[in-house]
């Protein structure tokens, strides 16, 4: 659906330019369900992740300070999701007035780049402590951890307020309903540009570069390490894990940022075809289903990998308290997060 917006001082009447598009049954069935979905799944694991992390594992290493801090910003994603599971059940139109209209679109925006800034920093973690492992002591720090996080959660914040200033309730008066969109000036393509750019470059692309790059330059650090080491069985588990978390950031955030950018071109009038558009806007609900579901299960996805994690996981399915040490051998090191190779590589 293309706004095609009125140039009366009432800005809040709109007139949609394909007004089919992206509207079939199914969508309001499949899409409601998977979002329903993802909620449960996401609310209980992240909170999970969050009681192990924080109540036994203490926050003692870097690692974990960006895993609690990536579950918190999954979680300020997931309690707007009921609003855009019941936004799309009831045909796109939306009930819950202005505020969380704008609410609930920045917490996507807010979470998009406050999950994917971490998941960077993380893997810039992993490479400074497996690549430089005595260097990178001075900079691996609590504090340095807490004042990145905090400036992440400020910075998904900027990047988020073009949603709040322009993401508003309009009445589509060729569809009789109200509907939760971006209201731009017709001449300021700019802004228009700029924010899909923005989801495209500063969401994914300049992102995903450094974190292939940190996992590659990790994978080539490992390779020299098993040569000399002969420890397969633990490298092979690390490289499992650094070519899963590059292969499904990528391939779950790469139709969503397509489509993002397509959508872009349909409000620049460089793609009027309703036929087009209705590719676009039917795809864009489902390649964010696609996104959000890796995204929610991104605290499992690393935490998983260390063994401790598991073990503290266990003690909190068994109500063993957080002080009670279920193994004697027990340590609060996320170990395959935190592996080092030998000093002399």
């Amino acid at each position: 659906m293309v706004p095609n917006y009125s140039t009366e001082e009432t800005v809040k009447r709109i007139y949609v330019d394909c007004p089919v598009s992206g509207r079939h049954s199914y969508i309001y069935i499949m899409v409601p369900t998977v979002y329903s979905i993802i909620f449960i799944i996401g609310i209980f694991g992240n909170s999970l992740v969050v009681i192990v992390i924080y109540c036994y594992m203490k926050l003692k290493t870097v690692a974990s300070i960006f895993l609690l801090n990536l579950a918190l910003a999954d979680l300020c994603f997931l309690i707007t999701l009921p609003l855009w599971a019941a936004y799309t059940a009831m045909e796109y139109q939306w009930p819950f007035g202005n505020c969380l209209c704008k609410l609930a679109s920045a917490g996507i925006s807010f979470n998009l780049y406050a999950s994917v800034f971490l998941l960077t920093c993380l893997s810039i973690d992993r490479y400074l402590a497996i690549v430089h492992p005595v260097k990178s002591r001075i900079r691996r720090t609590m504090f340095v951890a807490r004042i990145t996080c905090i400036a992440i959660w400020l910075l998904a914040g900027v990047a988020s307020l073009p949603v709040i200033i322009h993401r508003n309730i309009f009445f589509a008066e060729n569809l009789n309903m109200t509907v939760c969109g971006f209201r731009y000036d017709n001449n300021n393509t700019t802004l228009r540009v700029g924010l899909g750019l923005s989801k495209n470059l500063l969401g994914f692309l300049v992102p995903f570069l450094i974190i292939l790059t940190s996992y590659t330059l990790i994978w080539k650090t490992l390779k020299k390490a098993y040569q000399i080491q002969r420890n397969k069985t633990r490298n092979d588990d690390i490289f499992k894990m650094i070519v899963a978390i590059v292969f499904f950031f990528f391939f779950s955030w790469i139709p969503h940022q397509v489509f993002t950018f397509l959508d872009v071109l349909i409000q620049l009038h460089v793609i009027t075809d309703c036929k087009i558009t209705d590719i676009v806007d039917t795809a864009m609900p489902f390649t964010i289903c696609i996104a959000y579901f890796n995204n929610c299960l991104n605290p499992f996805f690393y935490v998983f990998f260390g063994k401790n994690f598991k073990k503290y996981f266990l003690q909190l399915i068994k109500y063993i308290p957080p002080n009670v040490s279920a193994h004697p051998s027990l340590t609060t090191k996320m170990s395959s997060l935190s592996y080092r190779p030998p000093e002399n590589i």
